[in-house]
């Protein structure tokens, strides 16, 4: 079993002093069991520009893969080695696997795909490996990513492959974004 992901949230007293409102157990924890037991720690989202400052806690209210219409969302996800599951991703379990966090749509499972988990979202998305490793995996290349690295995705198609023995650990935020000319079989 994994930490849990601690979630330190500030605000402000009624004196507009600055102060700590919440210091816990991140709250919202999704598993996708078709996916191994990944995990997804919920961690914020916005749903504006600008964002809200004072808003309350919008983590529950986290349904998709992507964030709302000029919003964003934050978490970390927890990948466990693919060996265990992979051979089972059918298309129809891919999708599944992607509704699961209310996103089937975003699944690009075809008989030719390099890796079963394909999928692209209208996004520009922040992802930072805080522990272990991972395979980016794009139309026809891949990239190994471990701990440190940063990666800035773009709207591309993808997977993510941990083909390691140990979980790994990337925290992303995910941000909404619309192409100014879309690539083949990009949603509008």
């Amino acid at each position: 079993m994994h930490k849990p992901v601690r979630r330190i949230v500030t605000g402000h007293d009624t004196a507009g002093k600055a102060i700590v409102i919440e210091d816990r157990t991140a709250p919202t924890v999704r598993t996708v069991e078709l996916r191994g037991g990944l995990t997804m720690t919920e961690l914020w989202m916005t749903d504006t520009m600008p964002v809200k400052i004072d808003a309350p806690d919008p983590s529950p209210q986290m349904k998709t893969l992507q964030p709302v219409a000029n919003g964003n969302n934050f978490r970390i996800v927890r990948f466990p080695p693919e060996r265990t599951f992979i051979h089972t991703l059918t298309a129809d379990k891919a999708r599944a696997a992607f509704g699961a966090v209310g996103s089937a749509e975003v699944s690009q499972h075809t008989d030719n795909v390099r890796h079963p988990l394909m999928h692209r979202t209208q996004t520009v998305d922040y992802g930072i490996i805080l522990e272990g490793e991972i395979w980016l995996v794009l139309d026809d290349s891949e990239v190994l990513c471990k701990q440190g690295d940063v990666i800035i995705q773009r709207g591309t198609n993808h997977a993510w492959s941990n083909r390691s023995d140990a979980d790994c650990a990337v925290a992303f935020i995910l941000i909404d974004g619309v192409y100014d000319n879309p690539p083949p079989g990009a949603a509008h």
